[in-house]
């Protein structure tokens, strides 16, 4: 049993038709309906599309190992200042 008709009886539905048809006449009935349409026409789509894109991105997931683990270092490195290197025929250099 679909979900409307777990909550409704036919003679609500009906009636609910009646007052629908009352509210937004003859003429605009087909223009709702075909509306109506289309919506749940690009909803499914939306989801079936969704749906498909996961099923295809956990297809192509392969698993893979994971990056080598580092040891922490127990000594600290020093930092060591690059030292300035001086060319031998630079005007300061006397030799």
């Amino acid at each position: 049993m679909n979900m409307i008709g777990a909550f409704l009886g036919g003679w609500e539905i009906v009636l609910i038709l009646a007052v629908v048809l009352i509210l937004f006449g003859a003429k605009k009935l087909p223009e709702l309906a075909k509306g109506l349409g289309s919506g749940i026409k690009e909803f499914k789509k939306a989801t079936r599309d969704v749906t498909d894109e996961l099923h295809s991105a956990m297809e192509d997931t392969t698993p893979q190992s994971p990056p080598p683990k580092r040891l922490p270092s127990t000594e600290a490195e020093p930092h060591v200042e690059p030292q300035p290197t001086v060319s031998p025929s630079s005007p300061g250099n006397k030799v």
